[in-house]
């Protein structure tokens, strides 16, 4: 019995379904190794009966499979994968990492194999190969070195040859034809023509040709690996962040527990100074939180009974008690390690034309293979240097270039940019964004700071707060402190999470915190405020403002140098707008702007022919965000806008749009050199070989030298950046 026949009856198990009856789960699929490969499968997958959607993740292995109903089949999407020829198992995460190690070891040790060989046998051969240059050896002695050849090469060949081999014979028994099966061909033709031609005394043999394709293959194939294993590890050493223990409470009683068994609903203890395990809500307490690896905002945030937490974010002053609303594979630091997955994993305009190349590949190549032999043959060439010139077409034309010129860009895009705090949900998300030639900015949050600083306060006022404000963490406190710069603090201070600090200025009891925490009936205010005062005594108002980020003028000159320009759309009043924008250099605003005006301006924009990023952070840019040709939002962004927006940026630097923009389009640059570089080789190494101006040795270096290019073209650092 089958593997997946053994499990058909438990899979239902493994099904997540929403109250509609809808259904998602994961298989991990091991053998695939390009795009060919990806449209083979998710094609298969998604022709099932009840299957919505399909899609398979190149960099994990992963399989993610939406089901329509209950009446779908789950047994059968595992079937038909391995009906193709691939293995495939539930997906388990540490199952996954250790079969990605397990490859990658075996490549390694493989590549080890192909490059010993390769030296070797080249003993052997350079003299053969130097009759050409009339050194001729005797008939005895060229006999000899092929086999000294054979000797090294054979089991060399062989045992580097298995994860080909492997591959190609699971396909082939299922009456399938993956990429490896060429490739697998044309190292095993090339060896049983190179024994043929040792043992009838020819001139020439390609044991050489053999080992040294695997070898150059095996390098291509490992610098894919490294590559996909450098977008794994972004994703998860973020998750490496999320807490392994969480406090469950159990009748009043606090029990330690894996997190991957805390279940919606259960009420857990989080202390100070530990992360918040999964996204809930507070239920009991009060406290602070540091939000930075979640945001990207420094500000501290009070919590209190009723206020959402998000998993990852740092408890830092009170004792929580909170009640769980997600698991951990769906809190938030697992939804942004998916978004790192989404962008390896989606595909853009320019795979899609690859897959489509490839996907004739394995038919136009055999048959051009088949006619050289046949039409070889039959002008008198004689059944060896016919197959041999065969063997040379299979060998060359090996499409691994092709498959790899547009994945490989992305990855290393999207990478990179991780790298730089810059999220991308997918590959057509850096296509549109180099194609973008107008920006469209919002104000608050995007443009300034998400910062306040202090606006209009007296010194002789500032000065009398001060010493509370020095004993607090609060961010407008430290505004307020910075402001009035060193001196005393208050004494016997007691800070009131969420409310305020409490202390004795000059033998006075004094408040500083919100309002009501101060004696003050709050009003409708619009800026952000501290309140101040003696007890019994009048009450002071500090009020704040987002300033513009330090970087926001330099980020909007860099995109004019870029080609682009430049506009504000706020749904602030006129004044802070106006402010903003003078200071930040932008001649081009409107303020007040509702969300569906601001939605409308986009399509006006996109009217009149321009190509629009649209940079925002709040619910009223979410329509806006939809709208655009490419889209950002910051860290701190609702998480309307960070779903709305392609890319997602963390952090203080608004030139992470520069970056942004210059990486995707030098994505594109390369994606196109990859494209150019694939056709043109193919061009001409094509009828090279069926005319035999290639033997199979230099079509093995070649095919080998073409994947390397496309990798490395990839991978090579940016020649200039603005940031520098």
């Amino acid at each position: 019995m089958s593997h997946s026949l053994a499990l058909h009856r438990d899979l239902e198990a493994f099904v997540r379904r929403d109250d509609a009856g809808r259904g998602r789960f994961e298989l991990l699929v091991r053998g695939a190794r390009c795009a060919g490969c990806i449209s083979k499968i998710e094609k298969a997958v998604r022709a099932l009966p009840g299957v919505e959607a399909a899609r398979l993740n190149l960099t994990t292995g992963k399989l993610s499979v939406e089901l329509a109903g209950k009446i779908s089949d789950p047994g059968r999407v595992l079937e038909t994968v391995e009906d193709l020829g691939y293995r495939a198992c539930l997906f388990d995460p540490a199952e996954a990492e250790a079969a990605q190690d397990k490859e990658g070891k075996e490549l390694a040790l493989a590549l080890g194999v192909a490059g010993f060989g390769a030296g070797n046998v080249m003993m052997f051969t350079v003299p053969a190969w130097a009759g050409l240059f009339g050194q001729e050896l005797t008939p005895a002695t060229l006999t000899l070195m092929y086999w000294m050849a054979a000797i090294v090469a054979t089991p060399c060949a062989l045992f580097a040859g298995r994860p080909f081999f492997r591959s190609a014979w699971a396909s082939l028994r299922r009456g399938k034809a993956n990429m490896d099966v060429p490739i697998s061909i044309g190292v095993i033709l090339t060896l049983i023509v190179s024994f043929s031609e040792t043992l009838l005394g020819g001139k020439h043999a390609y044991f050489d040709a053999a080992v040294t394709l695997l070898f150059l293959l095996l390098i291509g194939r490992y610098l894919d690996h490294r590559l996909r294993a450098g977008a794994r590890s972004a994703a998860r050493d973020l998750l490496a962040l999320q807490a392994p223990i969480a406090m469950r409470l159990t009748d009043g009683v606090e029990q330690g527990v894996p997190v991957a068994d805390i279940r919606v609903g259960d009420l857990l203890a989080v202390t100070p100074g530990e992360r918040i395990p999964v996204d809930g809500l507070v239920e009991q307490g009060a406290s602070e939180l540091d939000n930075a690896l979640i945001t990207g905002e420094t500000a501290l945030a009070p919590v209190a009974a009723g206020a959402r937490l998000h998993a990852g974010a740092l408890n830092l002053s009170g004792r929580l008690v909170m009640r769980a609303t997600a698991r951990s594979e769906d809190s938030t630091l697992a939804a942004i390690a998916r978004l790192m997955e989404a962008g390896a994993q989606a595909r853009s305009t320019y795979v899609r034309l690859a897959d489509k190349a490839a996907a004739l590949y394995v038919p136009v190549v055999h048959t051009a293979a088949a006619l050289t032999f046949v039409g070889g043959w039959a002008l008198g060439l004689g059944p060896r240097e016919a197959l041999l010139r065969a063997a040379a077409v299979l060998i060359v034309t090996c499409p691994c270039a092709l498959g790899l010129a547009v994945p490989a860009v992305q990855i290393a895009a999207s990478s990179r940019l991780f790298r730089r705090g810059v999220l991308v949900k997918s590959g057509a998300a850096l296509e549109r964004l180099a194609e973008a030639d107008h920006v469209v900015f919002d104000k608050t949050g995007v443009l300034t700071q998400g910062r306040p600083a202090l606006i209009d306060a007296p010194a002789h006022l500032v000065a009398q707060a001060a010493p509370l404000a020095r004993a607090s963490r609060h961010p407008l406190a430290r505004a307020l402190a910075a402001e009035a710069g060193a001196g005393p603090v208050a004494q016997d201070c007691v800070e009131t999470a969420g409310q305020g600090v409490e202390g004795v200025i000059d033998g006075r009891r004094a408040r500083l915190g919100r309002a009501a925490f101060v004696g003050v009936q709050a009003g409708d205010v619009r800026e952000t405020e501290l309140w101040f005062g003696f007890e019994n005594n009048v009450k002071i108002r500090f009020a704040f403002e987002d300033r513009p980020r330090a970087d926001a003028r330099d980020t909007i000159t860099k995109l004019r140098a870029l080609g682009l320009s430049v506009e504000i759309l706020s749904g602030d009043v006129e004044g802070p707008v106006r402010d903003v924008a003078r200071e930040v250099g932008v001649s081009d605003w409107r303020a007040g702007l509702m969300p569906v005006e601001k939605a409308a301006a986009i399509d006006a924009l996109k009217a009149q022919g321009r190509k629009v990023l649209m940079v925002g952070d709040g619910l009223n840019d979410a329509a806006a965000l939809s709208k655009a040709h490419a889209s950002m939002a910051p860290g701190a962004a609702v998480d309307a806008a960070q779903n709305a927006a392609d890319l997602v940026f963390t952090g203080d630097e608004l030139g992470a749009v520069v970056e942004s923009i210059e990486t995707a389009r030098e994505a594109r640059r390369r994606a196109l050199e990859n494209f150019g570089f694939s056709a043109l080789y193919n061009l001409v190494a094509t009828p090279a070989a069926m005319f035999g101006l290639v033997n199979p040795f230099v079509a093995a270096l070649a095919m080998s030298g073409s994947s390397i290019v496309v990798l490395l073209n990839a991978a090579r650092p940016r020649l200039r950046s603005f940031n520098r």
